[in-house]
């Protein structure tokens, strides 16, 4: 039996006209990084503020590791949010105390763990730089080591990458991992599907208020696979095409590929079986590999959306 470490149940929140949530369920599985997104707009971060006991639901209820939320279960909850919040004019390693003091850490527990993170950073030079010296990629790096500093139960990142480069982005990327491996379980709210598909166990996806879809990453992209493939072969690109192209709905000829082999894109016909169409391309090419392309979790989000908005022309 799965264990949760939350559960929103059917939850709804309205802003005076505008119902900002409404019935939204979602469990998350405790030790995984589970994905909520939905495009600009859609309710995320009003539900995010509902599990940080920031504002209260309307209906339905918050369950947090067993029991209904309460304000005392924000201490085990660590929150970064997307519009972070930093004090200019004081130094990085007081401000970084100050914050961890906060959050129940004594001041020779927090320093001693802050500067065990700063050095696993590299930013150990920032210590008594002033916030204001910082970039905002720079700033981003001490929330994020304040806001998983006492080792809460559960994690909050709202965007976590905005601002970051490349480099430093794939740096904050193998921590949450590596903290979801010590485990702590991770909500990560985000736009960016390609991060979904590094680090996300689960997701849940969000438009117009409402839950459109959830499941496992692995298990939504063989849900929305279209029975394309790809093979890679030896021999005439004619004579492959003509014998596979009764079995295909699409063929798409892609050059040779970086082992020097011809490579060939396609989609099967709903009736067509698999060991057939490898078997009929044995027979004609020297097939040396082939293998199923999945659709990214770009596409999952951007056809599940169109299909809803078209099904619900007039929610908002």
């Amino acid at each position: 039996m799965e264990d949760y470490i939350l559960k929103a149940e059917n939850i709804v929140k309205t802003y005076t006209r505008h119902r900002a949530l409404d019935d939204v369920s979602i469990a998350v599985p405790r030790g995984r990084v589970y994905g909520l997104l939905g495009p600009n707009g859609a309710g995320k971060t009003t539900l995010i503020r509902i599990i940080n006991h920031i504002t209260a639901p309307d209906s339905g209820q918050v369950i947090f590791d067993g029991h209904t939320l309460t304000a005392d279960d924000v201490a085990s909850i660590g929150y970064l949010p997307e519009e972070r919040g930093l004090y200019k004019k004081m130094k990085v390693g007081e401000q970084a105390i100050f914050f961890a003091r906060l959050k129940g850490l004594g001041k020779a527990d927090a320093t001693r763990a802050l500067k065990e993170w700063f050095e696993r950073l590299e930013i150990s030079s920032w210590w008594d730089k002033k916030v204001e010296e910082l970039s905002k990629g720079m700033a981003q790096k001490v929330q994020f080591i304040v806001t998983v500093l006492h080792r809460p139960k559960l994690l909050i990142f709202d965007e976590p990458f905005s601002g970051f480069d490349p480099i430093n982005a794939a740096v904050l990327k193998r921590e949450i991992l590596k903290l979801r491996d010590e485990g702590a379980t991770v909500i990560f709210s985000t736009h960016n599907m390609a991060s979904v598909e590094e680090l996300c166990d689960e997701i849940t996806l969000i438009n117009k208020s409402r839950n459109i879809l959830s499941g496992s990453v692995r298990d939504l992209r063989r849900r929305y696979s279209d029975n394309s493939f790809e093979f890679s072969y030896l021999g005439s690109e004619q004579a492959l095409t003509e014998a596979l192209r009764p079995m295909v709905r699409e063929l798409e000829t892609q050059g040779i590929d970086r082992d020097g082999h011809l490579s060939l894109a396609l989609k099967l016909n709903d009736s067509s079986d698999l060991r057939a169409v490898v078997a009929r391309a044995n027979e004609t090419a020297d097939l040396r590999t082939f293998r199923q392309v999945l659709p990214t979790m770009d596409d999952i989000f951007i056809r599940t959306v169109e299909q809803f908005n078209i099904s619900n022309p007039d929610q908002k």
